[in-house]
């Protein structure tokens, strides 16, 4: 993953140190009211169109896991570490494109390069999640409605403290529900092809997975 400068290496100590916080400190969401830590799946549903276009193009990265439940991860302090690492370097070599700029289309999910949308981010950084061994059922590509309810996409990452939440819009790891999202669907645990609600619902026109590069 390359060389930390000892600058580097503060600032993702740093993150690690606050991730781990936000997992072990007290979720409230109102007065005496624990907020869940964990997304609910809510039945199936369809997944966007160019998330099936790249399974086409990537059926190695589409096929289901044998697994029988889901996976959460757990994460020491190492894990929390190499989570900040790909969040930031990704966010940082990832110029945001949108697809029409790109591809000349609304939505066309591929692996960021050099630039990308917001989908092209999450997908790379589940890609280098697994080289580094974190388990695919636990990396899941996110459809929200953001705070103008516009489509983006991001990776959640399912752990044992809650789900997590790697944006290219923030280098920091949050919370899934700590962002202002609506959340619309996601990513089967046990088959990366299907897909389940998340109780948000689209926007009339809108393209799942988002147009916008942010």
């Amino acid at each position: 993953m390359g060389t930390y400068t000892a600058a580097g290496a503060a600032l993702l100590a740093l993150a690690a140190a606050s991730a781990a916080a936000i997992a072990a400190g007290p979720l409230r969401d109102g007065p005496g009211q624990a907020a869940p830590r964990f997304a609910k799946a809510l039945g199936h549903t369809l997944p966007p169109v160019g998330f099936v276009t790249f399974c086409g193009h990537h059926p190695e990265d589409c096929r289901a896991t044998t697994r029988h439940a889901p996976s959460f991860m757990r994460m020491p302090a190492q894990r929390w570490r190499q989570v900040a690492h790909v969040n930031r370097s990704v966010n940082a070599s990832v110029a945001p494109v949108s697809d029409q700029e790109l591809y000349g289309q609304n939505e066309y999910w591929a692996y960021a390069a050099d630039a990308g949308d917001c989908e092209d981010y999450a997908l790379l950084k589940k890609r280098q999640l697994e080289k580094l061994g974190f388990a695919p059922s636990a990396l899941l590509i996110t459809v929200v409605r953001d705070e103008q309810d516009d489509g983006h996409a991001v990776l959640m990452l399912r752990t044992e403290e809650g789900d997590f939440i790697l944006d290219n819009r923030r280098d920091e790891i949050r919370r899934w529900n700590d962002l202002g999202y609506t959340y619309l669907k996601r990513q089967s645990e046990l088959n990366p092809r299907e897909w389940v609600s998340l109780g948000g619902h689209e926007s009339a026109g809108m393209v799942a997975g988002g147009t916008a590069a942010r």
